[in-house]
């Protein structure tokens, strides 16, 4: 359901703005012109928040509050203001107010003061209640909402599920997300590196050293999550499979074998589970269902989303400075092959609120950030195209096309002719330019 905000402000243009944008939004907005009004539709509903006026004319906003406060109604409240001083917003911190707003109001400013306030006041309710719900990971994308449904799905089976994708693109997110939706929520999320799991290691890591439990313990009733599947030991498969067949361990020190209570989520880059680095028998059990997690490039309409997303939480865990992106600098983003993916998104983030500036990040801070070489051999997919020149971004595109055609047509230049309708000689003279080794083709053709 929609959160419901009172709007209080006896400047009519003000007001009507303010209703509009939070209506836009998705808001359930009520405008109140003064304290009397404000009170009538307290009377008649109850609101999420309000966003209250200091300066009205028949009575105050600090004294309206005050009023609340006191009758034990105060709820959610912003205060606005034009030209506000410390004392009152002092006073209105006092009074129970959860935030100040300084007239005239940025779009940005609003809205996330709004979403912050309604934030706080959920955090309020489940800490009253019951346990805060897992946030759901961000975007509107049909890829992203194909993903959380297939999770929903599989979460209320008790299948271990392995999640493919490449680095950095939120395996681990969604492998905390299925938890949270799963028979495990309340239980512990275990993770471990694939790495640790070596032939020295695997069996204090798994089993604990007779002092210290082991990852199998810990994860007991929740879920053992193993990052990069593919790194792990043929000795820690051997002690995976062993607890997975017969659903019991021994700890490292006891007398009396445990049985196995969790669920085991894994995570590998795309392919593994067709790969010969795991034995068949455990990969039988760890990929009963295997989830493909896809890299941003996939769903380039969520990055403005994923943006905001990202500022708010750091500037809330870290207490950076706010700062949004400006349209342009959102569309060039949207259009960047992200080969770091949401990982990469985050950290370009960071670092722009980090290094600071005005409120809005140009396009130019942003190419800034971007103006990177790609890595050598990187996949033309993965390569930002659009901050090349043009003649060398028709270069890279080139190589990469005929490369591939060569590789389809079995390296015989005269079927790769034929196929891409280029006369031999031209296309002799093209690969040559592009660096393309076409030599070794050419006693086949």
């Amino acid at each position: 359901m929609s959160a419901r905000i009172l709007v209080v402000d006896d400047e009519a243009n003000i007001r009507a703005l303010i209703e509009e944008i939070l209506s836009e939004e998705g808001y359930e907005v009520t405008a109140a012109a003064d304290a009397k009004e404000a009170r009538l539709a307290r009377k008649e509903r109850e609101f999420d928040l309000i966003l209250l006026d200091i300066w009205m004319p028949d009575t105050d906003g600090i004294s309206l509050l005050k009023e609340w406060s006191e009758g034990g109604a105060g709820g959610t409240v912003v205060m606005m203001s034009g030209h506000g001083t410390v004392d009152t917003a002092v006073e209105a911190t006092r009074l129970g107010a959860v935030d100040f707003i300084e007239k005239p109001v940025s779009l940005a400013k609003l809205l996330r003061t709004v979403e912050k306030a309604l934030a706080s006041r959920r955090g309020k309710e489940q800490r009253r209640g019951a346990a805060p719900q897992f946030v759901a990971p961000a975007g509107k994308s049909q890829p992203m909402r194909a993903l959380r449904e297939q999770i929903a799905r599989v979460a209320q089976h008790e299948a271990h599920t392995l999640f493919t994708g490449e680095p950095g693109c939120g395996r681990e997110l969604f492998a905390r997300y299925l938890a949270s939706q799963s028979g495990q929520a309340r239980g512990p999320f275990v993770v471990i590196m694939g790495g640790d799991l070596n032939d020295e290691h695997a069996q204090r890591e798994l089993l604990g050293d007779g002092t210290e439990p082991g990852a199998f313990e810990r994860a007991e009733g929740g879920i053992l999550f193993i990052q990069e599947l593919g790194d792990i030991s043929a000795n820690a498969q051997r002690l995976l499979l062993s607890a997975l067949e017969q659903g019991s361990y021994r700890p490292t020190g006891q007398a009396a074998d445990r049985v196995l209570k969790m669920r085991v989520l894994c995570s590998a880059f795309p392919g593994f589970e067709h790969s010969d680095g795991l034995r068949p028998e455990l990969m039988s059990h760890l990929g009963v269902v295997v989830i493909r997690v896809p890299p941003l490039r996939e769903y380039p309409e969520d990055v403005p989303e994923l943006l905001r997303y990202h500022v708010d939480l750091l500037v809330d865990a870290e207490n950076l400075p706010f700062r949004r992106f400006s349209v342009a600098a959102q569309n060039r983003l949207r259009n960047y092959p992200w080969p770091g993916n949401v990982r990469e998104l985050r950290n370009m983030v960071k670092r722009l609120l980090i290094l600071g500036g005005a409120e809005e990040i140009s396009l130019a801070e942003v190419e800034a950030q971007l103006a990177t070489s790609p890595a050598e051999g990187e996949p033309l997919i993965k390569q930002d195209l659009l901050a090349m020149p043009l003649r060398e971004a028709r270069e890279h595109f080139e190589r990469a096309y005929l490369k591939q055609q060569l590789l389809l047509c079995g390296g015989k230049v005269g079927q790769l002719a034929k196929r891409v309708g280029m006369e031999r000689t031209h296309l002799y003279r093209k690969l040559r330019s592009l660096g393309v080794d076409f030599r070794q083709s050419l006693t086949d053709d």
